[in-house]
């Protein structure tokens, strides 16, 4: 599981490096980014724009690392490929996550809050 992570001012910014978020990568997954976000940063941000796709294990791993961050911490998605981001809408995952079309979409609105 290939990941990239950097932080800029209050954000983590996790891109992930890999085509597929599924059954045989989400536990792997949910270590990386749970290794990736232990004490950091109140907001991370998941750069999903290499993913071309994602099934429920994916999905599940997903959820599991926000969930991981507790409370007063927060995870939002960017660069949710069309296929990713029909999952996302079919499964109403898209209401319970903010999504930005951009990396930087996201930087530009989660910096001033």
């Amino acid at each position: 599981m290939q990941i990239r992570t950097k932080t800029e001012e209050a954000l983590r910014i996790i891109s992930v490096q890999e085509e597929r978020i599924d059954a045989a990568v989400a536990l792997e997954f949910k270590d990386a980014i749970r290794v990736e976000t232990d004490g950091g940063t109140d907001t991370v941000v998941l750069d999903l724009s290499m993913v071309k796709f994602i099934d429920s294990s994916g999905l599940g791993a997903i959820v599991a690392a926000m969930k991981n961050l507790g409370a007063g911490r927060k995870m939002a998605l960017a660069g949710l490929t069309p296929t990713v981001e029909r999952v996302f809408q079919l499964t109403r995952m898209d209401t319970v996550f903010s999504v930005f079309s951009t990396v930087d979409g996201a930087l530009a609105e989660l910096q001033h809050h």
